[in-house]
């Protein structure tokens, strides 16, 4: 096959992949009222259809940087669906997105569809090279990113208020025994090592030397982190960092987001409503801070992101790293809840066995983020691949590892390198413990 077939067939690739994510876009707000589209609930969230406008016109993006020629198709729209492209004129403002009723959803959903049209056409006709190919992989990748944030903000939004159109039923978890795995010490070479697409912040792919340690073999459950609390662990400054303590105050911490507690039982409400929560699921919904301070509770601590990536990629045996935990076959079902497994809550513990790492550890990748102790930072030697995207947020972020139930599983491999601030906990976020030996 000659390059330039190559090249067809990756486009003819890439064209099917933008129209399945962006159905899957669609079917993400196909049952909202029309009123739920302009709602803006708290200033970490956005309106579901800024959600929808600002995606397409991140392809607008795209194609400007690679046509000089190409018109935006609304400069009115750019100013509102910008995000933090100041190349691009000043944003509006996150927390008041919501205070604008233009355009429209009819209008923006009308945007939606022309830009699908301008996609196609420009990928049909357009000679472009592989590096440019990549720049399309990374929008439908943004694409990707959104409909999770997407999702976070439904559940703030709606909660069992959202009624999606896909709604599968949990698969029964096997038998379990938590315990902890031990890795031996060496050198590890982290990083993306394989032939996809992958953000910047992925690589160089660089040694480290990790110290042995031993990892749970399972994230942090609902009945780990009530033990915490019942046992005082949001009311002793001596767990937490001098930060996160300031915010168990001043916010009046007392439990994860979305739990409440009623006649004396802990409840927690989300797109399956107001429920007792289940002892066996991982913990939901707790930040950088409070996995900190259970892990000092525990006697333990958070992995650093490259005692995750090992754990999560390294094959003993063979000496080769995976793409995912289980190898390098593409997610199913039978692998991990992600977005396409329509559970809308993570699963119990010992769901998964299908997908388990070669060290014998479960659910690394869907349910929860599990949050690392590193600073997301550049590897050595890194290279932005693509201006104001990655590198502007190099500071004040801790890295997140895995996945979780809203992530679409084109954005899964164990190099994603997920950030978020400490003290935020609106995204699906959880942790698993470590132990120095």
């Amino acid at each position: 096959m000659t390059s330039k077939q190559e090249n067809i067939l990756e486009i003819a690739q890439q064209l099917e992949q933008f129209k399945n994510i962006r159905t899957q876009t669609l079917e993400l707000i196909q049952t909202l009222e029309k009123d739920d589209f302009v709602v803006q609930t708290a200033v970490f969230m956005s309106p579901p259809k800024w959600h929808l406008g600002h995606v397409s016109w991140f392809y607008e993006v795209i194609m400007s940087k690679m046509d000089p020629r190409y018109e935006f198709y609304s400069q009115e729209y750019s100013k509102v669906l910008n995000s933090y492209y100041q190349s691009f004129g000043q944003p509006h403002e996150k927390a008041k997105r919501g205070i604008l009723s233009r355009p429209t959803i009819d209008e923006t959903l009308q945007y939606f569809s022309i830009i699908n049209k301008r996609v196609e056409d420009f990928l049909k006709n357009m000679q472009i090279n592989k590096k440019e190919i990549n720049l399309f992989k990374m929008a439908f990748n943004h694409e990707c990113q959104h409909q999770e944030l997407l999702v976070y903000d439904l559940q703030h939004l709606l909660a069992s208020d959202y009624r999606p159109i896909k709604q599968k039923i949990p698969p029964k978890p096997s038998g379990i025994e938590k315990k902890s795995i031990r890795i031996s010490s060496g050198i590890y070479e982290i990083g993306y090592s394989g032939n996809d697409f992958c953000y910047d912040i992925e690589l160089p792919e660089h040694k480290v030397y990790l110290n042995p340690y031993r990892i749970d073999a399972f994230p942090v459950t609902n009945v780990d982190f009530l033990k915490f609390i019942e046992d005082g662990g949001y009311d002793n400054f001596r767990f937490w960092l001098a930060d996160g303590w300031e915010l168990v105050k001043k916010k009046n911490w007392k439990a994860p987001m979305y739990w409440e507690k009623e006649n004396g039982s802990w409840l927690r409400h989300d797109f399956r409503g107001k429920q007792e929560i289940n002892p066996n699921e991982p913990v939901c919904n707790v930040s950088y801070y409070e996995a900190d301070a259970y892990c000092k509770w525990a006697t333990k601590r958070l992995p650093t992101e490259a005692e995750w990536e090992k754990a999560a990629s390294w094959n003993e045996d063979k000496k080769i790293k995976t793409i995912y935990p289980w190898g390098n076959d593409s997610p199913t079902e039978n692998h991990a809840n992600l977005l396409e497994s329509y559970l809308w809550s993570p699963s119990e513990i010992g769901s998964y066995a299908a997908g388990k790492s070669h060290y014998g550890l479960y659910q690394m990748m869907g349910d929860v983020w599990e949050w690392t102790s590193s600073d997301f930072v550049g590897y050595p030697g890194f290279k932005s691949g693509f201006e104001e995207y990655n590198d502007k947020w190099f500071v004040n972020q801790k890295v997140l590892r895995g996945s979780s139930f809203a992530t679409p599983k084109y954005s899964v491999r164990n190099s994603y390198r997920n950030f978020f601030k400490p003290d935020e906990r609106w995204m699906f976020a959880g942790f698993r413990c470590v132990e120095d030996i």
